[in-house]
């Protein structure tokens, strides 16, 4: 009778091989789930980049603001801001049409180094009367043109104008600018914010009016009346008014320096997120390497 070959059954696997396999199987997965989290890192790092960098103030268009206060039927000194939206083009002028229907008597512009101002003057249909004194025409333009400067791509620059009296029976005053460039480009801002609605592609510069004092009228106006008793200016306004306007400069060349580093931080914030989302993923991926 022939022997029966002798069976033997599979032995468990040990602890040591189940370890041993774990391992293998830890390490066949990481890889994938590293590459995973490095690209989640890097996206988001991206997307925060892109959207610090797309922030910040929206005055890619010319604009209007007060040097403090504007009020109701008072005097303020306010900037024209003219930024460069062009990459290959300079802006040599600028063009600003103040409203007719409302119309101020006393307009003096601040001298802006490297620029020639240009006044000019309309008949009133309805001539105003100013501190008892009659005035039949009005500023209706002011034209800004280069001389020695120029606004070049990512650059700005304002244009310090002193108003008044400012109109007392509206919130805000519209004004119209045209912006040339040396390529002969004309860019008109005229178009009139509609309250409501969303931004016109071309707005015209709008600047507030906040409520008048108790004595209906602002601030400068005081001031004004104050310092400029027997000083006034031909077309009605105060002496004291390029006064103001000087005291307000400094302020705005460092208000025009802060604006300026505004683009210049937020490169440099994106970057340091980018290095900084590189380096997180450097370190995901080493620390995976070193622990496989």
């Amino acid at each position: 009778m022939t022997a029966m070959p002798a069976f033997n059954a599979p032995s468990a696997p040990s602890a040591s091989d189940a370890s041993d396999a774990s391992h293998r199987s830890s390490r066949a997965t990481r890889p994938g789930g590293s590459r995973a989290r490095v690209r989640a890192v890097i996206t988001a790092g991206t997307a925060a980049g892109v959207v610090l960098l797309c922030s910040g103030p929206a005055f890619a268009h010319v604009g209007v603001q007060p040097q403090g206060e504007a009020a109701r039927g008072g005097y303020a000194t306010v900037n024209f801001k003219v930024p460069n939206e062009r990459d290959s083009a300079s802006t040599v002028k600028l063009e600003v049409s103040l409203p007719t229907d409302r119309p101020m008597a006393s307009v003096l512009p601040q001298p802006v180094p490297g620029w020639k101002v240009e006044v000019t003057r309309s008949e009133l249909a309805k001539p105003l009367t100013v501190h008892g004194k009659k005035i039949t025409e009005a500023v209706s333009k002011i034209t800004w043109t280069a001389d020695g400067s120029k606004i070049g791509p990512g650059q700005f620059q304002q244009f310090p104008v002193s108003l008044g009296q400012l109109p007392e029976d509206t919130d805000r005053v519209v004004f119209k600018a045209l912006q040339t460039y040396d390529n002969d480009e004309v860019v008109r801002w005229i178009e009139e914010p509609r309250e409501g609605a969303e931004e016109p592609e071309s707005p015209a510069p709008v600047l507030a009016l906040s409520a008048a004092s108790d004595d209906h009228h602002g601030a400068g106006a005081k001031t004004a009346k104050d310092a400029g008793k027997g000083t006034e200016s031909e077309d009605g306004g105060h002496g004291d008014h390029d006064a103001t306007a000087s005291k307000t400069s400094g302020a705005s060349s460092a208000s025009s320096d802060d604006d300026a580093s505004d683009p210049t931080a937020r490169v440099l914030a994106v970057v340091g997120i980018l290095v900084g989302a590189a380096g997180i993923a450097f370190g995901v991926l080493a620390g995976r390497r070193r622990a496989s």
